[in-house]
């Protein structure tokens, strides 16, 4: 696959299209993703989302938070986003690759969702670590990836993308086991239970999983450390 898939194929329009989908339940799948965070937001937290494409959980969270920052490494999605967020004042949107991190202030809630830790193409023991040195004293991460329960809804929308020309030809063959291929080299993989489990161990401080309306496994990982 391109290095920057994300970057020079599957940006601004296009992803803003993947979301436009006609499966009623995988419009479910998302609003459940944001609603799970929504209802965990006091309303004065500082918020961080890697991987935050054009911004669109952003702005559903924005009310419930004192200020929400997205990172994307496409410039053009992130020219795409700030106009999309143009009327949300506590909001903004920058160019930066998720890999080199450059904040000066810690984040009380770092988000990676709807499996974007997959389209982050590292290890993720080691760059989870990354995310929790980004956060304040009692901070949240809130990780998510694709329940078990939910394949046969995420391949028929990754199937939709494809017919759309959002993705390559979807490769049936390679297509299992929780993995999508397609033909031109995308490729996005899911993190189990056990994964996540591993993850939240190495990270060395409280986390717990659970299941959010049989469509996402979500890590949540809490900063006990001073």
């Amino acid at each position: 696959m391109r290095e920057n898939y994300y970057a020079e194929s599957l940006n601004a329009r296009k992803l803003f299209q993947v979301y436009q989908t006609k499966h009623l339940r995988v419009k479910q799948y998302f609003d459940a993703e944001i609603s799970f965070v929504r209802n965990r937001l006091q309303g004065t937290e500082h918020v961080l989302e890697l991987g935050a494409g054009y911004g669109r959980i952003m702005k559903e969270l924005s009310p419930h938070c004192a200020t929400i920052t997205g990172i994307d490494i496409s410039k053009d999605t992130v020219e795409f986003g700030n106009a999309y967020l143009s009327g949300v004042p506590n909001a903004r949107l920058l160019v930066m690759d998720a890999h080199d991190l450059k904040f000066s202030e810690p984040f009380d809630v770092v988000l990676c969702l709807q499996n974007a830790l997959s389209a982050m193409k590292t290890q993720p023991l080691e760059y989870v670590k990354k995310m929790t040195a980004l956060l304040s004293p009692g901070g949240k991460i809130f990780i998510s990836s694709y329940s078990e329960k939910f394949w046969e809804y995420r391949k028929a929308w990754f199937f939709e993308q494809a017919e759309k020309g959002l993705v390559g030809e979807i490769d049936v063959k390679q297509t299992r086991d929780g993995v999508i291929a397609c033909k031109d080299g995308f490729r996005s993989i899911t993190h189990s239970p056990q994964d996540m489990d591993l993850i939240g161990k190495t990270c060395g401080i409280n986390y717990e999983i659970t299941e959010v309306d049989e469509s996402s496994i979500f890590l949540i990982i809490t900063n006990t450390k001073g």
